[in-house]
């Protein structure tokens, strides 16, 4: 137990410091007013597609070990995927997304299960000891399902596997396949987010906004996702 605490603390740590770093050299460069204006965004993300065009498989790969370190430190998923949809696009975007996602959840399940598992099953297992047997039964299929339907924080989804003793080929490509869905619809707002940005000088209204193709047909995608997921997570986690 006390190297189980001796860890979370080493990772806490860590994440704050490379946090840190990063506000560091953030603000030693731009101040506030800078960052929250609308020319600003506009001119970094002409920036980031000079950098993508000259060096396209460079900056997938930093963009990947940082997502990967970012979901090993229990970060949220959803702010890759839109930036990787305004960097890269909807399709490559959700490749890179769901590729790094799912690397970094593995690691992060293999790590997890070696040192936090009596922790998770204290924490967890009760609470969702029904899902046990429909993992037993087929623990592929039901490794997808509870990807695609979430419901769950995407950090704690990377650990609840751990009391079904999934199997990692499980495990990743269940990961791999079930997060498709809401993937490509992230990073599809994302890459509307950076068209509006391409096609306009000066920040449109939020009428605009809503109404431009590029955001309300991703937010329409996201609301009938919601709905089908809904309805599966009542079969899904009922007793």
């Amino acid at each position: 137990m006390k190297n189980t605490k001796n860890i979370k603390i080493f990772i806490g740590l860590f994440y704050l410091i490379l946090l840190s770093i990063f506000l560091y050299l953030l603000f030693s460069k731009f101040s506030i007013e800078e960052i929250t204006t609308y020319k600003f965004i506009q001119n970094n993300r002409d920036y980031l597609i000079s950098i993508k065009e000259k060096n396209t498989y460079f900056l997938i790969f930093i963009f990947m070990a940082l997502s990967i370190i970012w979901i090993f430190l229990l970060g949220f998923g959803s702010p890759i995927a839109i930036t990787a949809g305004f960097m890269f696009g909807s399709w490559l975007g959700s490749l890179i997304t769901i590729t790094s996602l799912s690397i970094g959840a593995s690691i992060l399940y293999i790590f997890a299960n070696y040192f936090f598992k009596d922790l998770i099953y204290e924490k967890f297992r009760n609470k969702f000891k029904n899902l046990e047997t429909k993992f037993k039964n087929n623990e592929f299929t039901f490794m997808l399902i509870f990807r695609f339907i979430g419901g769950i924080p995407f950090q704690i989804a990377n650990f609840l596997p751990i009391l079904f003793n999934v199997k990692l080929k499980n495990y990743f490509f269940g990961t791999f396949l079930g997060i498709i869905p809401q993937t490509y619809i992230i990073c599809s707002l994302g890459n509307g987010i950076e068209k509006i940005i391409e096609n306009n000088d000066t920040l449109p209204s939020v009428k605009n906004l809503i109404f431009s193709p590029e955001i309300y047909i991703p937010i329409i995608g996201f609301i009938f996702f919601i709905i089908i997921t809904l309805i599966f997570k009542k079969f899904f986690y009922k007793n």
